[in-house]
């Protein structure tokens, strides 16, 4: 952003033109001007790019100059808080046009959402509807009880799966999730949910077989409602503030719980510091799902495969040093918890086995690297050798899913760090 004066300006490249006139509305500038570059150009040659620099430096002075004021930044002007009444059709058809067209809907049906039915989720919590729970990158609107309950109304969420999602919606504003970096990245990441301990179970969150698959109604639509609350409250819609060259099938829903029974280690939310009697969710910027289909016995050569599969150049984990996940199946966990591997020993293994030499990134990608790494690294070259992940620590395991030798590995978005929440219940 370019000032002189009380006159503001800021630079968009041209394919970002939405995202930056959206979110200027939502600090409070609907009229700031922008200086557009044109778009792609980390693939232009070096003259061209600074024939399109110093155009842009003209564009910036006239704005600039034709500005001469700028407005006081008011965040959470995007989105309103309050709900509203609408009339809408009875007929589920034509109520379903009706919301696409608003772009409230993520392009499956949607469940109206009546005072009836939003009053009986409300009735789930013990907070207060108007509260505030989060305000919510890019667009920064502001998620209160209500319009959180709406959403999950909208996807198909029983009343009881309420104070799951706001837990998750107090998650993904967390500083360390990077949200505003999710919401409106090129990179397809998506928000998984993790439920861990009583609730799970009593709300029917898969944690078994199939467990990132269809089957499951509070699975389905715990993840799409949350989506839906990152689109309508966030303001991440695709083609505007979210854009996602491809995007991925899980920002529809991507949700499920531990195995926590097949666990052979600590659970997910214990290991974090809660009581294994207490209700969590947890919130992962996740790139996508690899399945490692291995039949090994031997603890150390399932590492070894496991480290190696991790390892891929065009990475945003090598890239900044990430939160990489693996989801083990019971069989496998069994496998290193009889080789008398504690889930921290797993995590060291596979942080050496999945070293990469940095010479295998492209060119620009190591300048990436370098930019972001340097101050861990110094001075990296070719030759450096780069772990995924900045300590061992930072590795995620977590156990799920049904019998079968499959476990999958999660590569997350990379510049984003997971985070747990306490579920409260009403009667909790």
């Amino acid at each position: 952003m370019a000032k002189h004066g009380r006159a503001t300006v800021t630079v968009c490249s041209k394919s970002f033109l939405g995202l930056g006139t959206g979110q200027a509305k939502a600090f409070g500038f609907p009229d700031l001007p922008i200086a557009v570059i044109p778009h792609p150009f980390g693939s232009r040659k070096r003259d061209e790019i600074v024939a399109i620099a110093e155009q842009c430096a003209d564009d910036i002075a006239q704005l600039v100059i034709a500005t001469g004021q700028a407005a006081d930044a008011a965040t959470g002007a995007g989105v309103e808080s309050a709900a509203a009444l609408l009339q809408v059709s009875a007929d589920a058809d034509e109520f379903n046009s009706d919301f696409m067209s608003r772009l409230w809907g993520d392009g499956l049906p949607l469940i109206a959402p009546t005072p009836a039915r939003v009053e009986r989720m409300l009735a789930k919590v013990r907070t207060n509807r108007n509260e505030v729970v989060a305000c919510l990158a890019p667009g920064f609107g502001n998620a209160t009880v209500e319009l959180i309950a709406i959403n999950a109304v909208m996807a198909g969420c029983r009343p009881d799966y309420l104070p799951v999602l706001i837990a998750a919606t107090q998650a993904v504003a967390a500083p360390e999730f990077n949200l505003q970096a999710l919401q409106s990245t090129t990179n397809p990441v998506a928000v998984w949910l993790i439920v861990n301990g009583p609730v799970a179970q009593q709300l029917g969150v898969n944690s078994g077989m199939n467990c990132l698959g269809e089957g499951f109604w509070a699975n389905a639509t715990l993840g799409r409602a949350l989506r839906l609350i990152l689109r309508n409250i966030g303001g991440a819609r695709p083609g505007d503030l979210d854009r996602a060259t491809q995007g991925q099938p899980g920002k529809f829903t991507f949700c499920c719980a531990e195995n926590e029974a097949e666990n052979p280690w600590e659970p997910l939310h214990v290991e974090r510091g809660f009581k294994r009697g207490q209700s969590t969710v947890t919130v992962v910027g996740a790139e996508g799902t690899m399945n490692m289909n291995e039949h090994t016995k031997d603890a150390a050569e399932f590492v070894r495969v496991v480290g190696e599969t991790m390892i891929h150049p065009s990475s945003n984990e090598y890239c900044h040093g990430a939160e990489p996940w693996l989801m083990l199946s019971p069989e496998h966990a069994e496998v290193l918890k009889r080789a008398g591997m504690s889930k921290l020993d797993v995590k060291r293994a596979l942080w050496e086995s999945s070293k990469m030499v940095a010479g295998r990134m492209s060119g620009r990608g190591l300048m990436r690297t370098q930019s972001s790494r340097k101050a861990r690294y110094g001075e990296i070259t070719p030759q450096t050798v780069l772990a995924i992940a900045h300590q061992p620590e930072d590795m995620a395991i977590l156990v799920a899913g049904g019998p079968g030798t499959q476990s999958v590995y999660i590569p997350s978005f990379g510049n984003t760090r997971s985070v747990t929440r306490e579920v409260i219940l009403a009667d909790g």
